[in-house]
């Protein structure tokens, strides 16, 4: 499977502002160079669900210590810092964002199943519509 990245924004709250107003979260993959499961969510459902407008992805690497970031407070930040934030300990983790950064659904974690991943991503981002219109 071929590497296909997910847009990296500059800034955490200006994508999630931008998807907020069509009321939708955005997901943040947090993602590893040579993740082969990393890969597999990213081209088989992410990259999917994105061409039909269903879903609005980005991603941020794990081990990323150079680039520059903005998070949801608009602090300047490196993608590494952030998963460390976020305590993220198994890629991919998807998470599920409002535009004021708070999680808006339970993460996805790993894959454990890929016959029941794209029902548990629509499970997920179902409930993040729904934390969106509360």
């Amino acid at each position: 499977m071929s590497y296909q990245p997910l847009p990296t924004p500059k800034s955490l709250r200006a994508a999630a502002q931008a998807v907020a107003e069509r009321g939708e979260p955005l997901i943040v993959m947090i993602t590893l160079r040579g993740c082969v499961y990393c890969d597999l969510v990213r081209n088989s459902y992410l990259h999917p669900l994105m061409r039909e407008g269903k879903a609005f992805a980005v991603q941020i690497d794990l081990q990323d210590r150079t680039s520059a970031i903005q998070d949801f407070a608009g602090t300047t930040t490196t993608p590494a810092a952030l998963a460390e934030r976020w305590k993220i300990g198994l890629t991919p983790t998807l998470l599920f964002v409002g535009p004021d950064g708070r999680e808006r659904a339970p993460r996805l974690e790993g894959v454990s199943s890929t016959d029941f991943y794209g029902e548990y991503l629509n499970q997920r981002l179902e409930a993040a519509r729904q934390g969106l219109r509360k």
